[in-house]
């Protein structure tokens, strides 16, 4: 298998959604900028995000929409007509500087992912991915455009005909489930928080679509127990091709907009778990809305793809990244020192409660007699 390749892009570095936004933080760009200074990026293996084409947009999306959000971009307004059918510029979907070329951006990241590993194979991280909420033709979320959805269709019309998407976000991947709903060459996975916006993603193994909703104080445990009782056994029934894991990190303990318990030794372990069980694998990023856990929870989810050792300490350059960054909530005013001189979080143990336990137990049997 080839050596994991990264696709990021400067076009996140500076760019907000506002100064009151949960999107006001540095993610991506504190992630490439941690990766880096860890020296764990080889130049030959990064690439440079293309910006889709709104033609390639349109594979998905409907052209009037993108049509509207590339209107908004240029004006700095929206219409109340392509607010009210669109969207923008409401529910937490604000106009700004780049709300058509970043959201492309991502979207053109993913589907060079997917267009690289449907001719190689291998495996590749896409930080800047994720943006599972975007509907065909309106935003949501804080989600423009589906990247994801566009990389499984490049995947499908490169030819491949078992295809699993994974994901660990907080908030259900619900644009990328409705997306597929009837397309019986995709299997939609999403363990995410009960009872958390969009308020979907009940519990239920439809053919095609497994949805595990978990309580919140969601801790490491339990997140290994599905990952054993569920994931795994769904892989090994499936032999899928290729698989998509959206890392959100929004699920980790110390993020403001949900209430699940995990340490991002999880994601690592899901990532370990996961990236190397398919002959092609693309790991994108997603949710998560404290800077320090984001980047240090993605930063090293990089290194496990690529086997590098996490060391207790970061080195001066790296402690730096996270020392500059600032974050106008809470839990910004006075953070720990170890979201500066760790990658690695304490482990967050515990009990695996009755409704993770019935999760598996209900799921599995499910999962076994619909995969065929």
């Amino acid at each position: 298998m080839p050596e994991p390749l990264l696709i990021g892009s400067e076009i996140y570095r500076g760019s907000t959604y506002g100064p009151k936004h949960p999107l006001a933080i540095p993610r991506v760009s504190t992630t490439l900028d941690l990766i880096r200074a860890m020296g764990w990026l080889d130049p030959a293996r990064y690439l440079d995000s293309p910006m889709a084409s709104p033609g390639e947009l349109c594979r998905f999306h409907d052209p009037d929409y993108i049509a509207a959000l590339h209107r908004a971009e240029a004006t700095q307004t929206v219409a109340p007509e392509d607010r009210e059918r669109y969207r923008i510029g409401a529910d937490g979907n604000p106009v700004y500087r780049e709300v058509f070329r970043r959201p492309a951006t991502s979207a053109g990241g993913v589907m060079l992912g997917a267009r690289v590993t449907a001719r190689d194979g291998g495996i590749i991280h896409v930080p800047g991915g994720g943006t599972h909420h975007g509907q065909r033709a309106r935003a949501s979320g804080f989600c423009y455009v589906n990247d994801a959805v566009l990389g499984l269709l490049t995947w499908l019309d490169a030819g491949l005909t078992r295809i699993l998407y994974l994901d660990i976000d907080a908030h259900h991947g619900d644009g990328v489930e409705i997306a597929f709903a009837e397309e019986p060459r995709v299997t939609t996975l999403s363990i995410h928080e009960a009872g958390r916006w969009p308020f979907s993603g009940q519990a239920h193994a439809a053919p095609h679509a497994l949805n595990l909703p978990v309580p919140q104080g969601f801790n490491d445990t339990e997140m290994r127990a599905l990952l054993e009782g569920v994931v795994l056994p769904l892989i090994a029934r499936l032999r899928p091709e290729a698989i998509m894991l959206q890392c959100g990190a929004d699920a980790l303990e110390e993020d403001p907009l949900a209430k699940l318990s995990l340490s991002n030794n999880a994601h690592a372990a899901f990532v370990g778990a996961v990236c190397r069980a398919a002959p092609r694998f693309l790991l994108l990023g997603g949710g998560g809305y404290n800077p320090w856990t984001v980047a240090r929870c993605w930063a090293r989810n990089w290194a496990v793809m690529n086997g590098f050792p996490i060391p207790d300490r970061l080195p001066p350059g790296a402690e730096e990244v996270l020392r500059r960054l600032t974050f106008n909530r809470a839990a910004g005013r006075n953070p720990p020192e170890h979201w500066f001189t760790t990658l690695a979080d304490a482990p967050r143990e515990g009990p695996v409660g009755k409704a993770v336990a019935d999760l598996i137990s209900h799921t599995l049997s499910e999962v076994l007699a619909a995969v065929p």
